[in-house]
């Protein structure tokens, strides 16, 4: 283990040696909503394959993650047009090409979306029907475990929408649907427009939840999960990299990739939080990223997160929070500071 010595020469464990046992996180699988999907909770996140991390490092992920038991990989269309000389279709495309050299489809539980990327834009008929044959040829399989509409698309009706992707289900193409992005009102809706014309349904929902961004997903949409038996993977699981505790001030992300993306966790709260989790990992012998993690892995409602690494190292000390199980006082802290 790798370890330093705080104010008071205590030792601090800093990182969990990969020494989960696959066994024990087969026997851990969620079932994802009422899908036949069963996934170990924490899904990788492929936004940074391509952008912050090439082929080769990704493959190298890829594979340390499948080697330690975990089998769900999350990614889009639209990954990562927003980086400096990207256009998106990245992500897929390294996953395909990962998925060709490894020659095994079969036990991984593959997610992609459509509907944010500005070539396959929208949630038409005819552009779902099109936005698909592209991801599967960037990820060179033929079907998706779950595909999620991105993002909402109100100029579009709703049956419309429900209607296209139950025609990609019957092709054999799409064996579930999910909704990333969307409101519980316009969540119920679509579930209300599946049952009363008889298409398929959305079984799983992506919201962004974290220990700092807590308010949208527990307000309402966890209600409409619990009371619809919706599978939840959520995204920004770490706060883009703020819950890892790297990151000590604005200062701090200046060059960075995610800098846009972190610049607004940096206020009294977030700076209150980050103190709390941090003492919360030293208590508990862990990272301030598994203790985040670990945190969304008890609450109620929630599948798995997703989360991202851009290095072995990364991978190692977030899969190292399957293991940590966190004690009613340290959660109590947490949701206290969180609040």
């Amino acid at each position: 283990m790798n370890g330093g010595i705080d104010g008071n020469h205590r030792l601090i464990i800093l990182a969990i040696e990969p020494s989960t046992n696959i066994e024990e996180l087969i026997m851990k699988k969620r079932q994802l909503g009422r899908t036949a999907l069963e996934i170990v909770p924490l899904v990788f996140g492929g936004n940074v394959f391509g952008w912050t991390i090439d082929e080769a490092t990704s493959f190298k992920l890829l594979d340390r993650f499948v080697e330690r038991g975990f089998n769900a990989i999350d990614t889009a269309d639209v990954y990562s047009a927003w980086g400096s000389g990207l256009s998106g279709g990245e992500s897929e495309t390294v996953i395909g090409n990962w998925l060709a050299r490894r020659g095994r489809r079969d036990d991984v539980v593959l997610m992609t979306k459509v509907g944010m990327w500005k070539p396959h834009k929208g949630l038409s008929a005819a552009n779902i029907a099109v936005a698909i044959d592209d991801s599967l040829r960037r990820l060179k399989t033929d079907y998706i475990d779950v595909y999620f509409a991105h993002i909402d698309d109100t100029d579009v009706p709703l049956a419309e929408t429900l209607g296209a992707f139950g025609k990609l289900m019957e092709a054999g193409k799409v064996r579930a649907l999910g909704a990333s992005n969307y409101g519980a009102e316009r969540l119920r809706e679509a579930l209300a427009t599946s049952k009363e014309q008889h298409l398929p349904r959305y079984e799983v929902i992506q919201p962004q939840y974290n220990l700092y961004d807590r308010a949208d997903f527990e307000s309402e949409l966890a209600g409409v999960a619990q009371a619809h038996e919706l599978g939840v993977v959520s995204y920004f699981s770490l706060a883009s990299g703020f819950l890892t505790g790297k990151y000590h001030s604005v200062e701090d992300l200046k060059g960075r990739a995610r800098e846009d993306f972190l610049r607004g966790y940096f206020d009294g709260r977030g700076l209150k939080l980050l103190d709390v989790l941090r003492q919360v990992a030293v208590d508990v012998s862990a990272t301030p990223a598994q203790v985040a993690l670990a945190w969304l892995m008890g609450r109620p409602n929630l599948t798995a997160p997703i989360a991202s690494a851009s290095s072995l190292t990364q991978l190692d000390d977030i899969l190292g929070a399957a293991e940590l199980s966190l004690p009613a006082a340290a959660v109590e802290k947490l949701e206290t500071a969180s609040q």
